[in-house]
């Protein structure tokens, strides 16, 4: 018996009860595994272990180990969700606990499914307008389509298309603009291939077309995204914000004085990391003004950020949203932003999680200087990002 990645995210996200049990190996565990909107039950307890006396019989002894190790510290009242790495192993553990009493299924695909699984929930919806938000759960990852009248933008598209083409069918909308808020380093965009697809233009600021770390150009076509400028959507106007921070050539895109989509500037709950091009000294100080000027943004905004920390912070519909002003006011690193530079440099440094090794070829990716298959796409986006501060209550 099988439990899709929808269905189990559909039960975290509505408090139902389920009991994780994760067989991968304790190091995978540790560096990746399944959240919900509240603290999950879950229990890790590697394969290789549990089958270390098997012979033919998997699924027995996975329920023999079971029986003599961890009865009593596995629910009988509650779902027992079996995980692996694609879900493969699970599944004869999962079978064990079956031939046990319990009511146990197995993650379909498992943590490869979990990682590549993608949801949508409409956020905003007006007469002829609408913020559709397209999120990728088990990264942390958000973007955004914005559609006024037939007209329709996409905000940091991610690596999977499929979304995205699916609701342009459903509501008969013409893209107009393919836009990245900056280079990412945490996933595969998927902005230029979608412009591709749809024949729309692709946009990117100039600087960011430049990796940080090779000083090479990038090799890639787009149209450039600069301070001042701006991009007309229906009845509607995007004004274009320079942010350099997190990246040199990062924008924020505030639509009609409403909406702030800030890419990885400015978090619900945290704020970007600015050492990510390997120049932390050089751009706190840029980060620490571009922030500021987002909180200066006047009047009842409404901030769309490119990450989530954590699935507490969505609302009913599953948005993760926030109003600019409730978030001057509870978030931490924003806080330490509109006060002294100085503590604000040494609030970064103390924040900083560690550098994962994958960012360097994934920014290559995004700036044109590296092709790869979809396998090596998969396996550099594995687990979740960490573009926030971990003080911050970041994804990292």
């Amino acid at each position: 018996m099988n439990l899709s990645v929808g269905d189990l995210r559909a039960r975290l996200m509505s408090d139902e009860g389920v009991f994780l049990l994760d067989v991968r190996p304790s190091k995978e565990f540790a560096a990746w595994r399944i959240e919900g909107k509240r603290p999950l039950e879950t229990l890790n307890v590697p394969y290789t272990r549990m089958l270390a006396d098997a012979e033919d019989d998997i699924p027995a002894a996975a329920a023999a180990y079971v029986r003599k190790n961890f009865e009593g510290k596995i629910p009988r009242g509650s779902l027992v969700v079996t995980v692996c790495a694609k879900g493969r192993t699970s599944a004869f553990v999962a079978e064990g606990l079956r031939s046990w009493g319990y009511e146990a299924v197995n993650l379909q695909g498992g943590m490869l499914a979990w990682g590549n699984h993608y949801e949508s929930a409409l956020v905003v919806e007006e007469p002829d307008f609408a913020v559709i938000q397209v999120a990728r759960p088990a990264r942390g990852c958000l973007s955004w389509i914005v559609i006024s009248g037939d007209e329709a933008v996409v905000i940091d598209p991610l690596r999977n298309p499929a979304p995205y083409l699916e609701t342009f069918r459903n509501r008969g909308a013409r893209v107009s603009a393919v836009i990245d808020t900056h280079a990412h380093a945490d996933h595969i965009s998927g902005g230029r291939v979608l412009a591709v697809e749809l024949k729309a233009p692709y946009y990117l600021h100039p600087y960011d077309a430049i990796h940080p770390m090779d000083m090479l150009p990038g090799k890639l076509e787009f149209n450039f995204l600069q301070e001042g400028s701006s991009l007309s959507l229906g009845r509607s106007r995007f004004e274009i914000l320079h942010v350099p921070g997190h990246t040199l050539g990062a924008v924020a895109l505030l639509l009609d004085r409403r909406f702030l989509f800030a890419g990885d500037t400015l978090f619900v709950d945290s704020i970007s990391r600015p050492d990510l091009g390997g120049r932390a000294e050089e751009w706190t100080p840029l980060h620490h003004a571009s922030l500021r000027r987002l909180l200066a943004i006047e009047g009842e905004v409404l901030v769309f950020p490119g990450h989530f920390s954590s699935a507490a912070e969505s609302d009913s519909r599953g948005a993760y949203v926030c109003s600019l002003r409730v978030l001057r006011s509870r978030n931490e690193g924003a806080k330490m932003a509109l006060g002294d530079p100085a503590a604000f440099a040494t609030y970064i440094k103390s924040s900083l999680p560690f550098f994962p090794p994958q960012y360097v070829d994934i920014k290559r990716i995004n700036t044109g200087l590296l092709e790869v298959d979809e396998d090596r796409a998969s396996e550099l986006e594995l687990g979740k990002n960490v573009c926030a501060l971990s003080a911050a209550k970041s994804t990292s």
